[in-house]
């Protein structure tokens, strides 16, 4: 039994030990490469949220402008 595990050991061994890996040609950009996550919709539509909040938020500065312009 010892001689079946020494054996499938040196097996394991050989069988792992076989060529390096080829380098990849480019692999930072393969790193830095940016992937799609679940929550990219999400932050779009808070950023598209807060965009119309400063637009609702602009235009209600001018309205209370004017109301103070004309109560003059």
């Amino acid at each position: 039994m010892k001689r079946l595990a020494v054996l499938w050991c040196a097996c394991a061994l050989v069988a792992c030990s076989g060529k390096p890996p080829a380098p990849e040609s480019h692999p930072a950009a393969a790193s830095t490469a940016r992937v799609a996550t679940p929550w990219d919709d999400m932050k779009k539509d808070e950023q598209r949220a807060r965009d119309v909040q400063k637009t609702v938020d602009q235009q209600a500065e001018k309205q209370r402008q004017q109301i103070e312009a004309q109560e003059q």
